[in-house]
């Protein structure tokens, strides 16, 4: 009922100049076809109709801002079914001026319970908010050729966490990749998600322990499938050529995903 009463609200407009600012600024939101970067303003218009930005620790949250992060957040979801729905498990959106020290708490195989802090710039939470480092969405305007882009890989666990606890595999419809039924898509998802993250992970390894030559998406997608999937999807939207060349297997993948009018 809610969700349905927000739809009501008239959208927000955007500014053109503040628009053409934000394609310019984070230019694979500008290379996008006329009517990708139509559809893109609109369900821009939509997520900020319906999202609430709070900024954390006296940081103001300015159009720009606000702009910035809704443009980028609607990328991943611009043409599957669904659209905003997908999103539609959370209403806030926190955001610090720069990285954040994150408590964390881990029980080993001893029963051992260990508190540590770790440096985040962003984190999605399961049914909660997302938190995002204002200093990382403005580096995803000059970080493409490195894949990276901190709005878009925690949108990817948001989708990502749609059927449970993050794991790399987000809910696939009915058919997805000619399989019968939803068990074997899954099957068939991992697979090809395994194989890519094993080999990335070899890689990363080799290069911190052996100087090799690093690869040139973000290491931390080596710690689990679930941010291998947050990583690889920040590289299919920012930097496809790269991305192509290293993933041609998770680039069908993502395709029929992502793009389901094209598959």
């Amino acid at each position: 009922m809610f969700k349905w009463l927000r739809r009501l609200r008239a959208l927000p407009p955007i500014p053109e100049a503040a628009w053409q600012a934000a394609l310019k600024r984070y230019a694979f939101l500008g290379a996008l076809p006329d009517p990708d970067r139509q559809r893109l303003r609109s369900l821009t218009a939509e997520f900020l109709r319906d999202k609430e930005f709070h900024g954390a620790k006296g940081f103001t949250i300015t159009n720009e801002v606000a702009l910035a992060i809704a443009a980028q957040a609607v990328l991943p979801v611009l043409h599957l079914r669904g659209g905003l729905d997908w999103y539609d498990d959370f209403v806030g959106i926190v955001v610090h001026r720069s990285e954040v020290v994150a408590r964390r708490k881990v029980i080993d195989e001893a029963q051992v319970v260990h508190e540590y802090g770790e440096v985040v710039a962003g984190e999605a939470m399961d049914r909660g908010p997302v938190m995002l480092s204002w200093d990382d969405v403005l580096a995803s305007s000059v970080s493409t050729e490195r894949g990276y882009n901190v709005v878009i890989h925690e949108f990817a666990h948001k989708i990502d966490m749609r059927n449970g606890e993050a794991n790399g595999c987000p809910p696939l419809p009915a058919g997805f990749a000619g399989r019968r039924s939803a068990r074997e898509a899954r099957k068939a998802w991992a697979g090809v998600l395994q194989a890519a993250y094993d080999g990335f992970r070899e890689k990363t390894i080799l290069a911190e322990r052996f100087g090799a030559e690093p690869p040139w998406l973000d290491a931390y997608g080596a710690t689990s499938r679930s941010e291998f999937f947050a990583v690889a999807c920040e590289a299919y939207f920012v930097n496809r050529p790269n991305f192509a060349r290293d993933f041609p297997e998770m680039l069908a993948m993502f395709d029929e995903f992502f793009l389901p009018k094209a598959a």
